[in-house]
Formats: structure tokens, sequence, C-alpha cells
């Protein structure tokens, strides 16, 4: 049997035709996908020799569908049942899950379990993967968009968790894609006084506004480090989050935080780049770094009933809902800014 999936065949070669659908494994299930999110780490994956020439291959990872087929020895979930099929997977059994650090799995086999194959009608969900979980039932009032934002949610709220984000902090945030607006949304919420969005595209900075940013600065027009020292009275603020892939950004961010504030490396920079940080600085400002990736077992299933509770405003980050055809429109329109979040209909 046959079904449509976005195969991508190398750098920016993205195909929507038609492919085999996967066989349902005898202790898994078939998960007709009914939405799935396009993720920035997708765009770059997907513009990028992100293979290394083993091509054809399906992306997306921001899964949500009905189960549509259950194998003979499948007996949690039925067909017809709405889930979310987070990619990561902890194995609860290595030093890192058991110290509370289960987004550092160290147990690969189990962390890729579930991994990607999302811009396609069908998904193969084994065995293994429903034993280890990550897979969470969608209610029946809640649309399958809104889930969808459960996954890209989820690193945002376990970083924002981890330093602290509360009352009275006034936040930078580096960077004003779907990324950096869903860290301003949920820093309001946890009670931030003051976020300040920094990014180069002003169409971006703009519709950032409706998540909460207090004040936006386009860095390719004005000098951030001094923009920001000017709108917290030569203090500094009192975290910033670069979340951005540049080396750039992280380098300027000690120049924006307080003396004793926090700096988070959020966004990944390209593999093997170094950044320069004045350590002097670090040194006798009494800076604190860190790095931030993931999420753990417990944050990932809070991050899902946040985004699915009526509090959340999702429709504000889904601003495009496109049928998989026009996967590569989706791209266009996220790398130009226009798009906060598109989700794409694998049906329609």
């Amino acid at each position: 049997m046959k079904m449509k999936a976005a195969l991508m065949y190398g750098p920016n070669d993205i195909r929507v035709e038609e492919t085999e659908k996967p066989v349902c494994p005898s202790d898994g299930l078939i998960l007709k996908i009914m939405a799935v999110g396009l993720c920035g780490s997708d765009i770059r994956n997907l513009t990028t020799d992100s293979r290394k020439g083993k091509y054809p291959f399906i992306y997306g990872h921001e899964i949500v569908g009905v189960v549509d087929e259950t194998g003979p020895e499948e007996t949690k979930y039925k067909v017809g049942d709405r889930l979310f099929l987070f990619p990561g997977t902890y194995c609860m059994e290595c030093e890192e899950c058991v110290s509370g650090h289960s987004e550092n799995c160290s147990n690969e086999h189990v962390a890729k379990l579930a991994g990607t194959g999302g811009f396609a009608q069908y998904i193969a969900v084994g065995g293994e993967k429903i034993h280890y979980g990550g897979i969470y039932e969608i209610p029946e009032d809640v649309t399958f968009e809104a889930a969808s934002l459960g996954e890209p949610l989820t690193s945002v709220f376990a970083c924002l968790e981890n330093i602290g984000v509360g009352f009275s902090d006034t936040i930078v945030i580096i960077g004003a894609g779907p990324i950096g607006d869903f860290m301003a949304q949920l820093s309001k919420i946890r009670g931030a006084q003051k976020v300040i969005m920094i990014d180069i595209n002003d169409s971006r900075l703009q519709m950032a506004k409706q998540f909460g940013v207090d004040h936006i600065i386009n860095s390719s027009e004005e000098d951030p480090i001094e923009a920001v020292l000017k709108l917290t009275n030569r203090r500094g603020a009192d975290k910033v989050i670069s979340a951005t892939p540049a080396n750039a950004t992280q380098a300027q961010s000690l120049y924006m935080v307080r003396k004793g504030g926090l700096v988070v490396f959020f966004g990944g920079v390209p593999k093997g780049s170094l950044t320069e940080l004045d350590t002097n600085l670090i040194h006798y400002n009494n800076i604190w770094i860190k790095g931030h990736f993931g999420a753990s077992y417990d944050q990932s299933k809070r991050a899902f009933q946040l985004a699915i509770s009526p509090t959340f405003p999702t429709e504000k980050f889904i601003t495009h809902i496109l049928p998989l055809d026009k996967i590569n429109e989706g791209i266009s329109l996220t790398r130009s800014g226009e798009a906060i979040k598109v989700v794409l209909h694998p049906w329609d």
C-alpha cells in the first residue's frame, strides 16, 4: 500500500510523492498523521546535506495523529486513539535519567526510538517506543494543530524552569523566531517584568510584540548591547538567552547581563565552531553561563499539558496551516520571517 510523503533527496531537494506505507509492527501501531509542525531544525536539515548522501529520507518530528492500526501484541492503545508522539524517549535506568537529567539519556538506542518520519501520511510506532513512553493522549476537545505545539514548547518550558525565570526578572531573548516567541510568552506567564527581544528581522520583531515583548531591538540598525544597557539603567538584564545558531550572539550576551546574572546558550551553533568569550568579564562580574538542551521526561509531559491548555494562545503562534504538498512554501515562509509557526496537513 502506498502513502504520500515529503522525501528529501538532497539539500533543498524535497519532493512530495508516493512511497510505501510502513508495515504495522506486531507489538506496535500505525499512526495516521493528522498534523505535523515544521521545525527550525527540520528546515536546517532539509536545506543542508544533513544525511551526508544517504537519501531519500523523511524528516518531521512534531507529530500528532490517530491510531489507524494495531499489531496483535499491542494492548495499550486502540484504533481511533488520538496521540501526540514525542520524539524523545528515556530509558529511566541510566545514570543521567536516574539523576533527573533524562534529556541526556545515555542509552542511544532508546533515545532514538521515535526520532523522525512525520512528513508523511503514516508512521509506524514500535513496541519499544510504547513501552518506554513519550506518547501522550490528546483530549477530544483539543485540535491536532494545538497538540503539535507540545514538542517545540518542551525545550523552552524546561529552559525557563531550569533557570528560574520569575517575578521581577528582566529577560533578554536573542532571536525572534518561533522559539524566541515561545520564550517571551512563557517568561510573561512565569512573571517576568520586562522582556527585551533582539533580532535582525523587523517583521519578526513586530510579530513578537503580541507575545508579551516589552521592547524590541533590531541589531542590524543599532548596537544591541548599548540598547539593552539603556533599557536597564546601565545595569544589564537578569537573564540573557542566546536562541540563535550564531557564535556572535553568544559572545554579545555577556555584555548584556548584570553582575551576578545568568547567560544561557540555547541555540546550537555550527559543529566545530568556537565562541570567543571575555573570561575576565565572566570572572569579575560573577556571570553564570548555562548550556541548555532538551527537557526531562517530567518536563515534556508538563509542556504538553500547557500546549493543550485553554489558557495557552496556540492560535497566535500557528500562523500558517498548509497541505504537505506545500512544504517548500512553508520553508520559505518560515525562513523569511513571514510565518511564526507552520503546521502541515498530510491529508489535504
